[in-house]
């Protein structure tokens, strides 16, 4: 661990916990947060049964958590750095469980959707303390190496989501169905939170600085106006409030981009901090953030569309055929972390297998159409897994690498924003091309060709991240600027 970093975590006559149960710790909450993306969505057929809830209603139960998490990213980034991260990692955890019990005893469609948003919050206090304490926990190649781990048990929970949802529907346990799938959350959230104030030490910015309480609202009401039109817009026919929204969203931005360089050249400290900007790893590695993301997001998204609607399975089938991705996902995330050296090229070579997988994909079931054999895909999901795998933990490293301890929260939380606003980019444009090639009543043909637009829309994204990544600096760059002296104002 980095002495600078952390201090001993606050136990009398204990010594300092080793750094791999801090990392258990995180990477438990780092998973459940991801975990709760996707397991959601198989449940919402039996939730709406069991609920007498509308369409809009289960609309918004997937909703309300994207939203909320991504609008409070930033803040509880500051958050962490301001009031310590393992205490708002802490805060977070408690909130998460409390909110998952709440969302598996919903007697009714609106606590549902008023629990969600809570999740998404208490997630958001999570997520950016989580990636401050790996980066900060440790230096060089072990540093490396944590944020792979980091990124193989986030893409895990990803590619497994669908599959532990429809296990714990199937399995039925105490007869809770769809509930268990939140309900599965409070033992762990119980387990973690008792292990933090032992696993964790406690780790801050310098004292004396404040919240940007301005800075923290322009930059919710600007999230809020890019993610929730992007989220919701297409189910409910991008009504007109959805591009007022989406309009208004450029001059929410610059006016917090506006706020937070005068805030600094005042000598204060804004929620972002503009210096972070000057790094062209960081700006550049953001991009492609946005980019990785809008195309897996969505792809998985089309994805189990394709295999519910248009080949007739149910969510623990549709689940397993994603089992051979997230192994291809695990061996590619195990090998990044020896083939980090390649620098920016290692993510390329991720961008350009992904690309080369989709394309793949794309033509085996434009041979087959929706009547041929499911194992005929494999093949293509275990070498898209690869490309993720070689992609995720990589590029989160790259965004991260030149860290400072006064900035971890803040870089933390545009990072994980980043991934979000992705997220739901994808959703958005993705979503909206396969469902506008599907007819009124599409047969399973019909699926499969808006499944294959999809595949080129995705593969498309893929091959960009490859060319943008080449704007990084390279791996000898990297290496003489961590050797250069600290500029003054870091």
């Amino acid at each position: 661990m980095s002495s600078t970093a952390f201090s001993t975590p606050p136990a009398i006559g204990r010594r300092a916990a080793p750094a791999w149960l801090a990392m258990a710790v995180v990477l438990t909450g780092t998973f459940v947060v991801t975990l709760d993306f996707f397991i959601v969505n198989v449940a919402i057929p039996a939730t709406q049964a069991d609920l007498r809830a509308s369409d809009g209603a289960m609309q918004l139960v997937i909703a309300a958590y994207g939203v909320a998490l991504a609008a409070g990213l930033i803040l509880g980034g500051r958050l962490g750095d301001l009031c310590g991260r393992r205490r708002m990692f802490a805060i977070g955890l408690a909130l998460f469980t409390a909110s998952s019990a709440l969302c598996g005893a919903a007697p009714n469609a609106d606590v549902l959707i008023a629990a969600r948003v809570v999740q998404g919050l208490a997630a958001a206090l999570m997520s950016p303390q989580a990636l401050s304490i790996v980066g900060l926990a440790y230096e060089g190649e072990a540093r490396t190496r944590a944020f792979a781990v980091y990124g193989l048990v986030m893409g895990l929970a990803a590619a497994s989501g669908q599959l532990i949802g429809g296990l714990l529907i199937e399995l039925d346990l105490l007869g809770l169905g769809w509930r268990s799938c939140y309900l599965v959350n409070v033992p762990i959230g119980i387990a973690a939170l008792a292990i933090t104030p032992y696993a964790i030490g406690e780790s801050r910015a310098e004292s004396g600085a404040r919240l940007d309480l301005a800075g923290a609202v322009l930059a919710t009401a600007a999230l809020l106006a890019v993610v929730l039109p992007l989220v919701l817009g297409r189910e409910h026919g991008w009504p007109l409030w959805a591009w007022l929204s989406l309009a208004a969203a450029p001059v929410l931005l610059a006016a917090f981009a506006f706020s937070q360089r005068r805030l600094a050249a005042r000598g204060g400290d804004p929620l972002v901090p503009p210096l972070l900007f000057r790094e062209r790893a960081f700006t550049v590695g953001l991009l492609a953030t946005i980019l990785f993301y809008t195309g897996m997001g969505s792809f998985f998204l089309v994805l189990a569309l394709h295999l519910q609607h248009g080949r007739g399975l149910d969510a623990l089938g549709s689940g397993l055929v994603f089992t051979p991705l997230a192994v291809g996902y695990l061996a590619a995330s195990i090998a990044a972390q020896r083939l980090h050296r390649l620098g920016r090229q290692l993510l390329a070579l991720g961008a350009v297998v992904r690309g080369v997988a989709l394309v793949g994909l794309l033509a085996t079931v434009a041979a087959v159409g929706a009547g041929g054999e499911l194992a005929l895909l494999l093949p293509a999901l275990v070498v898209d897994g690869i490309g993720m795998g070689l992609l995720t933990a990589p590029l989160i490293a790259t965004v991260l690498a030149d860290l400072s301890p006064r900035h971890a929260g803040a870089a933390s939380g545009v990072l994980s924003t980043a991934q979000q606003v992705g997220n739901a980019l994808g959703i958005a444009v993705v979503g909206a091309l396969f469902y506008g090639a599907l007819g009124a009543a599409p047969a399973p043909d019909d699926v499969a060709r808006a499944f294959e637009l999809a595949l080129i829309v995705v593969a498309a994204l893929s091959l960009l991240v490859a060319l943008l990544v080449q704007a990084l600096p390279g791996v000898t760059a990297r290496a003489d600027a961590a050797a250069a002296p600290a500029p003054a104002h870091a």
